[in-house]
């Protein structure tokens, strides 16, 4: 019985680890987001033969024919 308790007490502590990191993880991607946008935005803009067009805000930029 004692056994079983440990396992049990091990499942949670490696639950609290999953809970914590994604909880930073989807921190660092609301708080970069815009940025993460506007680097893939620029990166296709070039690609198709576009210029890219800065928004007011981060992740606001667009694609614009020349």
């Amino acid at each position: 019985m004692k056994n079983l308790n440990n396992k049990g007490q091990a499942l949670v502590e490696y639950l609290l680890i999953i809970a914590v990191i994604s909880v930073i993880v989807v921190s660092v991607v609301k708080l970069l987001g815009g940025y993460l946008q506007d680097s893939m935005t620029k990166s296709s803009c070039n690609l198709v033969g576009k210029v890219y067009v800065e928004g007011e805000h981060p992740g606001e930029g667009t694609c614009v024919d020349n």
